[in-house]
């Protein structure tokens, strides 16, 4: 049975909560175009981030080891497919438009340089002068103006709501790049849930692979509630398990973890939403304060577990040490681009004649758009005299 678009609508009106974003509802595209004749405008919103150059290049950017580290450490694209079925096991479970939820969660690191944060906490000091560097307005900027695939305007021409959710599905007040939109208001739900499906993915894969990388063992995590519920839920389930099966270990606590997160989101959200009679999407965007939200219980624990992570994970002394090495190496390939902009590929330095945009921003960009592995690359190239240019 072919469906047609408005028969999909249709299907939304009839089967999502009442405090859904419908796609019919959307408040439109900076550019006017036509419908399409089978998707929905939120299908076509994902679909068009899905093929887009930045989303293929989150195969080669960091999340916490570099991707010379090894193979089964989780990339940035990999984080954004994991925060993605979580993204859409929420907006299931609370009868929200999952199209529109995927939409904002694929693209929420779009704009994200290479070698993770150290990277980001590398471009935002260089360009301090500059206004400053924030992967959520980079991801922003991404779909509305680095991207180049169609005739007829830049950008993706996303949806006002994705775009809305993609500046504004974390704490937005302070961002420049949000004033566009109205900051009284909250964004939908569907982007609201983003911000937690990303927290719960981050925190599920960080510590399997920091203890697969063996820079934590599950001991130094022994004061963690969180990891002590989980385990103790485990343990009930498959008893002891033995030292270093995966099968009986690592595997089902980073199951059980995700699953305790995801629950109390869940169950918590909806409580929220009930207590609160938010009805439409209008009540979401008007609520004063997100709705999205673990219970204060869970909230605590998850905070918990992030600290010691933050502490024991991504402060350890080979992290670290790689991250000290990306800073070095981007702060020496902006410095030198910035020394001369010339070394910048010729269709890059067209766009600071073309549009007017301030050397430094466009340096950022080139910078933000490259790969852990083309960074290396461009530095041999800049820094080695016998690397060919």
């Amino acid at each position: 049975m072919l469906r047609s678009r408005q028969e999909l609508e249709q299907l939304e009106e009839q089967t999502l909560a009442p405090y859904a974003m419908r796609s019919r509802d959307s408040a439109g595209r900076r550019y006017p175009q036509p419908e399409h004749a089978l998707r929905t405008a939120f299908q076509r919103d994902r679909d068009r981030i899905i093929h887009s150059a930045a989303f293929r290049r989150l195969e080669y950017k960091t999340q916490v080891f570099v991707n010379h580290e090894g193979d089964y450490y989780r990339t940035r694209l990999t984080h954004t497919i994991e925060a993605a079925q979580i993204t859409r096991t929420v907006a299931r479970s609370l009868g929200l438009n999952e199209e529109l939820a995927e939409a904002v969660v694929l693209a929420h690191d779009l704009g994200h340089p290479p070698f993770g944060h150290a990277g980001e906490a590398a471009l935002n000091r260089l360009m301090a002068p500059y206004g400053g560097f924030d992967h959520n307005a980079q991801s922003l900027r991404t779909v509305d103006w680095i991207e180049v695939r169609y005739p007829d305007f830049r950008g993706l021409n996303l949806s006002f709501e994705v775009r809305e959710g993609i500046i504004k599905h974390s704490n937005f007040t302070g961002r420049e790049a949000a004033r566009e939109f109205d900051l009284r208001t909250l964004p939908c739900l569907e982007a609201q849930i983003v911000d937690l499906a990303d927290e719960i993915a981050y925190i599920g894969h960080d510590l399997d692979d920091g203890l697969k990388s063996e820079l934590i063992a599950l001991e130094d995590l022994g004061d963690c509630a969180l990891i002590v519920q989980a385990a103790g839920e485990v343990h009930s389930q498959y008893g002891a398990a033995p030292e270093h099966d995966d099968r009986n270990g690592r595997y089902p606590l980073v199951i059980r973890l995700i699953d305790l997160m995801v629950g109390d989101l869940v169950t918590y959200t909806e409580s929220q939403l009930g207590e609160r009679r938010i009805d439409s999407a209008s009540a979401v965007r008007n609520a004063g304060s997100v709705l999205a939200a673990f219970s204060p219980s869970m909230a605590a624990k998850v905070s918990q577990l992030k600290a010691a992570l933050r502490e024991r994970l991504y402060r350890h002394y080979r992290v670290l040490r790689m991250n000290k090495k990306a800073e070095r190496l981007l702060s020496q390939l902006f410095e030198a681009y910035m020394a001369e902009p010339a070394q910048i590929p010729p269709h890059v330095v067209r766009r600071m004649s073309e549009a007017g945009e301030p050397v430094p921003r466009v340096i950022a960009d080139y910078i933000a758009g490259m790969t852990d592995r083309f960074a290396l690359d461009e530095h041999r190239k800049l820094f080695e005299p016998n690397e060919r240019v």
